[in-house]
């Protein structure tokens, strides 16, 4: 599974991206959001506050009930304004 960051959460993971093997117990982008802020603290803190954090499985926004499997791109993005 390819897991992308943008924005500030760039920032929090240290990485813009990263490739992981998806846990067995893991079916759901929130179980998803619980394994990545297991490896990346800032990043639990961040989507700790539901709403802030967006993200995308294979380009199309979804919920955080969504389900996920290995091969799925998983991005993460805070909400986007423009003027």
């Amino acid at each position: 599974m390819k897991i992308l960051y943008f924005a500030w959460l760039r920032q929090r993971t240290g990485t813009s991206a990263e490739t992981i093997e998806l846990p067995a117990d893991v079916h759901t982008v929130a179980e998803l959001m619980e394994h990545i802020g297991q490896r990346h603290p800032a990043f639990a803190e961040a989507v700790a506050a539901k709403g802030i954090v967006r993200c995308a499985v294979n380009q199309r926004h979804v919920d955080r009930d969504h389900p996920v499997a290995n091969g799925d791109e998983v991005a993460f993005f805070p909400p986007v304004t423009g003027g």
